[in-house]
């Protein structure tokens, strides 16, 4: 987290000295009339562009979740463009002064630049701290080890590597300690993560302690998981159902705040459905064959059953489906494919919203019939319906659709996860994420 920090950091300094020190620039040397920059009605349109700039380049992603050097410069290209534009629209609605065209320019050169050069810095900065992070396990299940080192090579919370792994019960007792301390020496590791069984054994706890006195890091499966995966385990899910409190319901103030976020943002944002709505439904004729608006009943708060409202995706005499559903559903419509990858079939859902049946962000709520099956085979499901269900969630920006139960247990994980930390830091941590996901993947 702070390698992340430290380059997200840069980049806005960066961002900042490229249009502040320009605008600056071209007041006291370039411009026909000189002029003080902070002394000049160009000022506020020069924090609206930065501004601007800030936010596409954070929503698109940069500087750090760029795979190469190619995407980190047309990422950077189309944020830039998209703030130009932006400002430029705000100009010519509102009027002048304008911003000057050399500054605009500049801009679009030295933030690409800029933006590799801090990308490198930021693959350096993973690679060290990938480096630092060397986990060991001490763990009786092969499958465990397998598990998080699966889970290491996806998108962690924070980077690491397992570098080796400990079963006690392949030793002698005696045998154990020195046996434990010369694997992890050997594998040069920086972490000790001791599953359940480990911690309930004196002698491997005992051995703990006095690495952890030597600088080794010790963490239980379930904290590493938390900290470093983002997740709940599946093995600690009964011991820590119930050993938190939920903001929503045992902090008024959060439920309140986050409430007012919600119709806040919703209100305004809904104006946005009219006219997608008026395109949507001239494109539906041709390519939905059915009614537009689509109704679905879903389980939110408590357990209560409201009517989610989207557009409609699937055949209409599809439109209560008997099976897991997916991205790749055959049931799903031409045009249903393109709502479902930019998530514009969930614009109606912001009545929801308003009406309160949804948050802005929560647990995804499930139809009733998923609801009742998933109640009788996952342990402690019912949490979820604790609170309101949300329009994205961190189960969302962490795994995406669950189609089977395997999955829906997945998306527990994380669920639980949420409910734990829940705050509005959280919150809205969870729909930058959201958005970035949908300018680089296009939705998931």
């Amino acid at each position: 987290m702070v390698r992340t920090r430290l380059s997200l950091l840069v980049h806005q300094l960066g961002a900042l000295t490229v249009v502040i020190g320009f605008a600056m620039l071209h007041g006291r040397v370039l411009a026909p009339v000189r002029y003080d920059l902070f002394a000049d009605a160009r000022l506020p349109w020069a924090m609206l562009f930065l501004g601007l700039l800030l936010a596409a380049s954070y929503s698109m992603g940069l500087p750090e979740l760029q795979r190469s050097r190619v995407e980190t410069v047309a990422t950077a290209a189309a944020a830039t463009t998209a703030s130009i534009i932006g400002v430029s629209i705000a100009q010519a609605t509102l009027g002048t002064p304008l911003l000057p065209r050399p500054l605009l320019a500049m801009t679009a050169v030295l933030i690409p630049l800029w933006s590799l050069l801090v990308w490198n810095l930021s693959v350096d900065l993973n690679l060290r701290s990938a480096s630092r992070d060397r986990v060991f396990l001490v763990c009786s299940s092969v499958e465990d080890v397998a598990a998080v080192e699966a889970e290491l090579t996806s998108e962690p919370e924070r980077p690491a590597m397992v570098v080796g792994s400990f079963n006690a019960g392949n030793h002698r007792r005696e045998a154990v300690p020195q046996a434990l301390r010369t694997a992890v020496e050997a594998a040069s590791a920086t972490l000790l993560v001791l599953d359940a069984a480990a911690q309930a054994d004196p002698i491997l706890v005992h051995e703990a302690s006095r690495m952890h006195g030597r600088g080794v890091r010790i963490r239980t499966l379930a904290l590493f998981y938390e900290e470093w995966l983002g997740k709940i385990p599946v093995t600690e899910l009964e011991k820590v159902a119930m050993l938190f409190d939920i903001g929503e319901l045992h902090r008024n103030r959060y439920s309140r705040l986050k409430r007012l976020v919600d119709v806040t943002i919703a209100v305004p944002a809904s104006i946005v459905l009219l006219p997608a709505a008026g395109v949507l439904l001239a494109l539906n004729p041709f390519f939905n064959q059915g009614p537009l608006l689509y109704k679905q009943p879903r389980v939110g708060k408590q357990g209560v059953v409201f009517n989610t409202l989207k557009f409609r995706t699937m055949r209409a005499d599809d439109s209560v489906p008997t099976a897991w559903t997916s991205l790749e559903d055959p049931r799903v419509t031409p045009l249903g494919k393109v709502l479902r990858r930019t998530h514009l079939d969930e614009l109606p859902q912001l009545i929801n919203i308003i009406r309160g049946d949804l948050a802005l962000v929560g647990p995804r709520p499930e139809q009733p019939h998923y609801v009742e099956e998933l109640l009788t085979k996952l342990p402690f499901y019912e949490s979820r319906l604790l609170v309101c269900p949300g329009l994205t969630g961190w189960a969302q920006v962490k795994f995406g659709y669950a189609s089977s139960e395997s999955d829906a247990l997945e998306k527990l994980q994380y669920d639980l996860f949420y409910l734990r930390r829940q705050n509005l830091a959280m919150d809205v941590r969870i729909m930058i994420r959201t958005a970035r996901h949908l300018f680089r993947r296009g939705g998931r």
